[in-house]
């Protein structure tokens, strides 16, 4: 074995330099369909920009540098969609994500190059987690993240039990957004009625999408803020989809108190969030959403499961536990006695 200590090199700096790239590249793929194009037929640069009537020169750089990121494969001279992209990126396939990158360009990253002065000033550029804000913000964004947590939201119906449910099931989804956990429960069991919570402007989008999933005449609609207006009582289930690191942590332990409340006995919390590690080493994806916390809001940030154990405790809520769902992190579980 060698003993010498490895010489650091720039390359990885270098790599991470670029890490704006990917998702432009993929943004750029999705507005012009190469995916969905390429899904329906291998095909070489030049065929697939006649087909996206676009020049061949950035057809073929970008599809080079998705062959790159194991995005897309090449055999014969003619690209192909990967299982991956084949699965998630495809505009017809019902995993697709790719509407989430079609806002990377314009609310993302916009904000993002202000990260320095964010920094020096501790105040964010975008309090998206404000009413002002975060109405624009939300009505046009939420509708796109709709697939990333549709798959996680069937987990934990299935779960529950929901499709072999004798009773009716109550389910209070908190900052609703699109509505996908609520929706997913009652595309589970005609059994479940869905009580949503947002902004009034947000919950005209719940109930289109509600309406597209054929659920919109189990909805109830709670416009207001979620420390302002009343949950009702006695639901089953209550859903807090990626909401506490907007929330911070005071709010967020005064959310889960509220939440308790409105919970009959027996009844289950799921609160899906960018988990990271007690002592913040990891994983980078829950680290980095703490860096788009400061850019979008005032006291926003990621938490552990440890640190939202105990504020459940706190709430009076026992055994928090995690359940293994598709998604960035497990859900975090917990029972109202």
């Amino acid at each position: 074995m060698n003993s010498k200590k490895a010489v650091p090199t720039p390359e990885r700096l270098m790599q991470l330099s670029w890490g704006y790239a990917p998702p432009l590249i993929i943004e750029a793929a999705v507005k012009h369909h190469l995916f969905d194009l390429l899904d329906t037929a291998p095909s070489t640069a030049e065929e697939l920009a006649k087909r996206a009537g676009v020049p061949v020169r950035g057809v073929k750089a970008v599809c080079d540098s998705l062959v790159g990121l194991d995005l897309l494969a090449v055999k014969g001279g003619r690209y192909q969609v990967t299982p991956e992209s084949a699965q998630f990126l495809v505009s017809y396939k019902p995993g697709y994500h790719g509407e989430f990158f079609k806002h990377i360009s314009t609310q993302l990253i916009p904000s993002w190059l202000a990260l320095a002065e964010i920094v020096r000033t501790g105040k964010p550029l975008v309090k998206a987690n404000s009413k002002k804000a975060g109405v624009k913000f939300f009505s046009q964004f939420v509708e796109a993240i709709f697939p990333l947590s549709y798959a996680a939201a069937k987990t934990l119906g299935v779960h529950l039990r929901i499709p072999q449910t004798k009773q009716p099931v109550r389910v209070l989804d908190l900052a609703a957004g699109s509505g996908v956990w609520g929706i997913a429960l009652a595309e589970q069991s005609p059994l479940v009625q869905i009580t949503a919570v947002d902004w009034p402007p947000v919950l005209a989008v719940t109930e289109k999408v509600a309406r597209r999933h054929g659920v919109a005449k189990r909805l109830t609609k709670v416009p207001g803020d979620l420390l302002e207006v009343s949950f009702g009582s006695e639901h089953q289930v209550a859903i807090l989809g990626h909401i506490l690191h907007s929330e911070g942590r005071e709010r967020s332990r005064q959310l889960l108190k509220k939440t308790f409340e409105a919970l009959a006995p027996g009844g289950t919390i799921a609160i899906m969030e960018f988990l990271v590690a007690d002592d913040r080493t990891g994983p980078p994806t829950g680290l980095i959403f703490a860096v788009n916390m400061i850019v979008h809001t005032e006291s926003g940030n990621t938490f552990s499961f440890e640190e939202i154990s105990e504020w459940l405790r706190e709430a009076g809520f026992l055994k928090p536990r995690l359940l293994k769902a598709p998604g960035p992190s497990p859900l975090v579980l917990a029972t109202k006695p």
